[in-house]
């Protein structure tokens, strides 16, 4: 059923049968849709759910319930859809994790579905869609479309001659044969990660500590923003050796834009933008809370529709990418846990990761995969940093 679900999904979802191959001459990326396909992985185990651990930490043996990504095949070769479905886990416990599109089946009848999509092809609010769709798309009894995506990518073009109205900070322009592997190189082998649980009381108590202190009305005190705000904090203040006051610090996090440019809710693609918040460290660390709240509410204030189709025109004319300290990735409430499969609901979704020192994941917790009131927080730093940020992040928390 779900193979024949994924089959159906391919025809509203062509492009996700082609590949991604680089335009010589305009030196983008584009979709070939040649229906070479996507692929389609069936796996098993000999173990049950309750023996590979705990779902929500992110342990390296989960990358097994997903097919290998194509490190060796050439970039026009690989498919930008794979699914691997794990058969067999403990009859009632479903899990989805997405990097590839896997089946893995379990001893004891559940199992697990590996999904990898390259980001071209969706954001998580698209590909929230998409999961929707091929779960309708396995219905026995009405095999139909949830939401009709919309494809037309052109509505993401830049303008014709591009206009680049604002400066735009948090983007690095790449001088041409810069190697940009190097730009955050910091081998896993170095890195220690750690999940921070923040429960629906922790984060009550965040919201009260901004709400409590007079003197800015600009701060939208919300789940996100207090939480953004808090590991700012922290990750500012415990990175690198030494600590210098002076030293700016710059968070980034995924803005939608579809609602900003007028765009259709269905839109199928990747349309967020790196919303961003800057402050040299000595106020990160005298503020109150509220002054980072009010910094974060005015990096998501900041990108208009003016703003983001300016964010766009950059990208025509510039090679670069998003520029700052660490990113912010949230999959907090895109709600890949709610959707509704005909053999029910996943008992948990997770992302399968891959360390790195500037992203910080944020995802709910397996007790409230549905709720919006709690959160974990990963990091992954090196030792010596990770001990001052889980210092601070209990202190400013106190």
């Amino acid at each position: 059923r779900l193979k024949s679900a994924l089959s159906k999904a391919l025809v509203p979802y062509d492009f996700l049968a082609g590949r991604l191959r680089l335009n010589p001459e305009s030196q983008r990326f584009e979709f070939d849709c040649n229906g070479a396909g996507a692929q389609f992985v069936v796996a098993s185990s000999e173990f049950e759910l309750g023996e590979i651990g705990d779902l929500v930490y992110p342990n390296p043996g989960f990358r097994q319930l997903v097919q290998k990504s194509y490190d060796d095949v050439a970039m026009h070769e690989k498919p930008l859809c794979i699914l691997q479905d794990y058969l067999r886990f403990v009859t009632g416990f479903r899990l989805i994790s997405l990097r590839f599109d896997t089946l893995t089946s379990f001893r004891c009848g559940g199992f697990a579905i590996g999904v990898a999509t390259n980001h071209a092809t969706f954001d998580g609010i698209s590909f929230k869609t998409f999961l929707e769709n091929l779960a309708s798309l396995a219905s026995a009894d009405k095999p139909v479309l949830a939401t009709v995506p919309c494809n037309d990518r052109h509505l993401l073009a830049a303008r014709s001659p591009p206009q680049i109205q604002f400066d735009h900070p948090e983007l690095l322009k790449i001088p041409t044969g810069t190697d940009t592997d190097t730009v955050f190189a910091c081998p896993q082998a170095q890195l220690d990660f750690k999940i921070f649980n923040l429960t629906s009381n922790d984060i009550a108590h965040l919201k009260n500590q901004a709400k409590d202190h007079p003197g800015s009305t600009n701060a939208k005190i919300t789940g996100f923003n207090v939480v953004a705000a808090h590991v700012w904090r922290c990750k500012a203040l415990s990175s690198g050796l030494d600590y210098d006051p002076e030293r700016v610090s710059t968070v980034l996090y995924a803005v939608d834009i579809r609602s900003r440019l007028n765009l259709p809710s269905s839109l199928a693609g990747n349309a967020v933008l790196s919303a961003y918040a800057t402050a040299r460290c000595k106020e990160i660390e005298e503020a109150p809370l509220v002054k980072l709240v009010e910094l974060v509410t005015q990096g998501t204030n900041r990108m208009t529709g003016e703003y983001a189709q300016s964010v766009i025109d950059w990208g025509e004319v510039n090679k670069g990418f998003p520029n700052g300290e660490f990113l912010i990735s949230s999959w907090w409430r895109l709600g890949f846990a709610d959707v509704e499969y005909p053999w029910g609901k996943p008992r948990y979704s997770c992302p399968v990761v891959y360390h790195r020192k500037d992203i910080i994941l944020l995802f709910p917790d397996i007790a409230g995969a549905s709720s919006d009131n709690e959160v974990n927080v990963l990091v992954a730093l090196p030792s010596n940093e990770m001990e001052k940020f889980e210092a601070l992040f209990h202190k400013f928390l106190a």
